[in-house]
């Protein structure tokens, strides 16, 4: 799928997948840690893997972690057929399903309702996940099939910059002096894809995977060494801005969207940390 709000430019020409080597690589050194509780399972659509995603779970558990998955339920054509999807990984895995007006024509998709049905037939933990729709003719229901319904903020960055910056309501980049979800100084989640980049916001990275282990990674992470990250954390897209005296709009539909037309602009200075060009649109 294409959806026009996805930040990390989710696609069919999209490329790359996990190993089960380096996921199991991911894992070990996130076990070093013994900070991290918690791996999700995202994409994409990570059902699309369908044999390394449920070996991934199996990884996980056998670590001692919890284990989310995402999906957009493409493949609960009917509940009896979802269940046996979902069988292999019932005992060890929360859903978290999208269903909104960006993955299709309401916000209660036929597939999703299909997936928590056979979710809830097996005691699983299920939850979905809603983005806002500004142009939505009906509310977004708070439950979908008995699981509740989170509807979260739309974000303005990756194809959601591209797609649907345009038609916003838009303020002044004066106003926008933080980062509104990610920690980044000290990261409560990092995200990480097959080329291996270390995000502490998709799009910006800290290093590399395989080019060094992860848990030293995460041990050295200073935020005042990077050049894009300092500013952020110092004062948010407005100090990334002023740093580079970099010319812009002026307004924009939120901090996300300054920050990433920002980024945009400074990717050929720093090709290692704004990277890889799968989250900025670049396909090969």
């Amino acid at each position: 799928m294409e959806c026009d709000h996805c930040f990390v430019w989710g696609s069919p020409k999209a490329r790359g997948v996990f190993t089960i080597e380096q996921i199991k690589n991911i894992l070990v050194e996130a076990k070093k840690l013994k900070t991290v509780d918690c791996i999700s399972l995202e994409g994409g659509e990570p059902f699309l893997y369908y044999p390394i995603m449920v070996r991934a779970v199996e990884e996980a558990v056998k670590l001692g972690f919890r284990v989310e998955v995402l999906s957009n339920c493409y493949w609960a054509s009917c509940p009896e057929d979802a269940r046996v999807w979902l069988l292999p990984m019932a005992k060890n895995v929360e859903l978290s399903l999208s269903s909104d007006l960006y993955h299709g024509e309401s916000w209660q998709i036929e597939e999703v309702k299909n997936a928590v049905k056979a979710a809830k037939g097996l005691n699983m933990k299920v939850g979905v996940l809603a983005i806002k729709y500004p142009k939505a003719k009906a509310p977004c229901p708070s439950e979908i099939e008995g699981a509740k319904v989170g509807l979260y903020d739309l974000m303005y960055k990756g194809r959601g910059a591209s797609k649907l910056a345009e038609e916003a309501d838009k303020k002044s980049w004066h106003e926008f002096t933080e980062c509104p979800y990610e920690e980044l100084a000290d990261p409560e989640r990092i995200h990480i894809g097959p080329p291996g980049y270390v995000h502490v916001c998709q799009g910006i990275s800290i290093g590399n995977a395989w080019q060094r282990p992860f848990s030293e990674i995460i041990r050295d992470h200073d935020p005042y060494k990077n050049p894009i990250l300092e500013p952020l954390v110092r004062g948010g897209p407005v100090a990334l801005v002023e740093k580079f005296g970099l010319s812009h709009d002026g307004f924009y539909a939120d901090a996300c969207h300054l920050c990433y037309a920002a980024r945009c602009l400074l990717r050929k200075k720093y090709p290692d940390i704004l990277g890889p060009d799968v989250m900025y649109g670049e396909f090969e």
